[in-house]
């Protein structure tokens, strides 16, 4: 049970919220079409509800105090939650909604030509996405799952591998006519473009192409679609997840140097917190997902594909 008191209602929230945003009444008025006096009374019914003070009356002036600040937080969290429940509601009303944070040359490159499949088998689900880098708190954000990159120590999820890291070094053709690539070590001198997220790949690169690590580096970048344009323009050499290789290498815009597809460590994970296990759409694309990612590992390892 859900004491009412602490369940202030939407208005109350939506003008606290709006005059903490602003730290002006005035403003908060015309954002929500109110009169100044109306978010006035709206803010001193939330005060006498919670029973707590949350502003400091300065010259008719509200300023928010510590407790303000931190609630206003969670607050906007919730009041974005509900927005976006009910536009999902609104949206898709015969079906149900997934919200998925993924990386950003995944979700363009791997996993947005292949969700077409999946929602044409499952047309009454949408899938909402928004591209995240690092990892996050679920609990602070609106989030059904995730997909990323590294290893099953996120805490407080499920895991479910997709697959493994194999990567290809990359250049352009004219920067690879320039510099020719016979062994490993001729890298020694060439600029080496760098994920921030990947701080030993090219060690891993090395090793797994029967030699020792060089010394060295080149541009640091956060993001793979970065990375490549960086390489088809001659910056250095890239070290590219297969299924971005393929496509680069398929088209001549960047040309594989020593061996291709070679293991490195890391893997691709989708997770999600224990209290999304029974979220249809979410048990749905979970399937799809892992039966797309063994065909594509299947391709992979078949050199005739």
């Amino acid at each position: 049970m859900r004491p009412r008191r602490f369940l202030p209602s939407i208005n109350l929230l939506m003008a606290f919220d709006a005059v903490v945003r602003h730290r002006s009444v005035t403003a908060a008025a015309e954002e929500l079409d109110l009169t100044q006096s109306t978010v006035s009374r709206l803010i001193l019914s939330l005060e006498e509800q919670l029973g707590k003070d949350l502003f400091t009356r300065v010259r008719k002036r509200l300023v928010p105090n510590a407790a303000a600040l931190t609630y206003q937080r969670d607050v906007a969290r919730a009041l974005d939650l509900i927005q976006r429940a009910s536009t999902a509601v609104v949206a898709n009303p015969m079906g149900g909604t997934m919200s998925l944070a993924v990386l950003p040359t995944f979700a363009t490159r791997w996993l947005g030509p292949r969700l077409g499949d999946f929602l044409s088998h499952h047309p009454g689900v949408a899938v909402n996405m928004s591209t995240r880098i690092k990892r996050f708190d679920f609990a602070n954000e609106v989030f059904d799952a995730a997909i990323y990159f590294g290893t099953d120590d996120w805490p407080g999820v499920h895991h479910l591998r997709l697959f493994d890291e194999r990567v290809t070094a990359c250049a352009a053709p004219g920067f690879l006519a320039q510099n020719p690539v016979q062994r490993a070590a001729d890298l020694a001198s060439l600029p080496r473009l760098q994920l921030e997220s990947r701080p030993h790949v090219w060690n891993d690169w090395f090793r797994a192409q029967g030699a020792q690590p060089v010394p060295g580096g080149g541009m640091l970048v956060d993001q793979f679609s970065m990375m490549i344009q960086a390489a088809i323009s001659g910056l250095g050499i890239a070290l590219l997840p297969d299924y971005l290789a393929r496509v680069e290498i398929a088209e001549r815009r960047l040309l594989p140097v020593l061996d291709q597809a070679v293991p490195v460590r890391g893997a691709y994970w989708l997770v999600w917190p224990p209290d999304r296990d029974g979220l249809a759409p979410l048990a749905a694309f979970r399937d799809w997902i892992a039966r797309e990612t063994a065909k594509s590992q299947e391709t992979a390892d078949d050199p005739h594909a």
